[in-house]
């Protein structure tokens, strides 16, 4: 009996041991809130809808300690609907939003293999936008982040470690066609600098638009320069991009939602700005940003976008947020106001709710 005791103590004590070499945490985010949206074809909408300033979602990630600095690390993230309690999945995916394993170094940087953030996507996001592409005013209205361009699947990342405030990432996802290893094939880059309160990054994104049966060789290319800088009493954002070939601007809504005789389509000659402001304010953050699509084709379908909000912080986890944007659009352009989650109906929005991180 008294070995018997002894070796479930061994075994025990082993069994900590493991645990505390390995992490598994789940984490999540509930945000939901009233979107009142104006202009469009079909009319005035009012809804309850999820994701308006980050996206729901519940997801796992861990990591387990190999040793020597190096560490094996996962991620299975999926999208949920807080107003219907439904996948936020329109292709059948359950970890709809990332869904990647790999190996992550101190000294050497981070491979990962899965489905993953672009890094024209993560920088837009990051260093870009003040409404960190959220509430009315996100940058994804009229910024080019449809489709693909905010993930890739079959995708290989590497990112280094920061180095004297330098960093960089690249990616490459697999087209996965047989016979033709280039067509639907996407590539990625970025590189960062991060001293003090100053932020600035460039990134470009690649993809290939051939498939098993339609060969064009064309290529979307988008590249970007971003930053921001903290004063503070006020942190401003500034960017500038460029989307030339087919796809490299995809339309958020291709629904025709203004209802024109002629239905737009996106361009592929375009340039985009933006200017903007987050100021603390209490006990939260005011967020401001003003935006320009110049299309350069014939077609000339140029947009601009203002857009404010507040975001109050309840506590560390909670906050409540308010925001409206207001697009104008020009020679049959069709871009709406959506928010994080949706695409938007109208050139006119409102947004009031609440989000909750655990």
């Amino acid at each position: 009996m008294k070995k018997s005791l002894i070796s479930i103590a061994i075994l025990g004590a082993l069994s900590n041991v493991a645990m505390a070499q390995s992490n598994v945490t789940m984490y999540g985010i509930v945000d939901a809130g009233l979107t009142s949206e104006r202009g469009g074809a079909a009319g005035n909408k009012t809804a309850v809808q999820s994701g308006v300033a980050s996206a729901s979602r519940i997801g796992f990630k861990g990591t387990e300690d190999l040793g020597s600095g190096l560490s094996a690390i996962f991620k299975l993230e999926a999208g949920v609907k807080i107003d219907d309690g439904s996948l936020d999945n329109a292709n059948n995916r359950l970890f709809n939003r990332e869904a990647y394993v790999g190996l992550s170094s101190k000294t050497a940087g981070t491979l990962t293999i899965g489905r993953q953030y672009t890094p024209y996507y993560e920088t837009l996001r990051d260093v870009a936008d003040p409404f960190a592409m959220g509430y009315a005013g996100t940058a994804k209205n009229l910024f080019p982040v449809a489709g693909n361009m905010t993930r890739a699947d079959n995708g290989v990342v590497y990112k280094t470690p920061s180095l004297y405030g330098f960093s960089a990432a690249a990616s490459y996802s697999l087209g996965e066609t047989a016979g033709d290893s280039a067509a639907q094939r996407q590539l990625g880059a970025s590189i960062g600098y991060t001293n003090g309160s100053l932020n600035v990054a460039a990134a470009y994104n690649n993809r290939n638009n051939d498939t098993a049966t339609v060969k064009t060789n064309s290529i979307g290319h988008n590249s970007l320069i971003a930053a921001n800088y903290d004063f503070k009493v006020v942190k401003v954002f500034a960017a500038y991009g460029q989307d030339k070939g087919q796809n490299s601007a995809p339309l958020a809504n291709t629904t025709n939602p203004f209802g024109y005789t002629v239905a737009p389509v996106a361009s592929q000659d375009s340039a985009d700005a933006l200017v903007g402001v987050t100021v603390p304010a209490g006990n939260g953050v005011v967020m401001a940003s003003y935006i320009r699509k110049n299309d350069k084709e014939a077609a000339n379908n140029d947009a601009s976008q203002w857009g404010v909000g507040y975001s109050y912080n309840l506590s560390k986890r909670t906050s409540a947020y308010l925001a409206y944007a207001k697009i104008k659009n020009k020679n049959g352009a069709a871009y709406t106001v959506g928010n994080n989650t949706e695409v938007g109906s109208g050139d006119k929005a409102f947004n009031i709710g609440v989000k909750h991180s655990f």
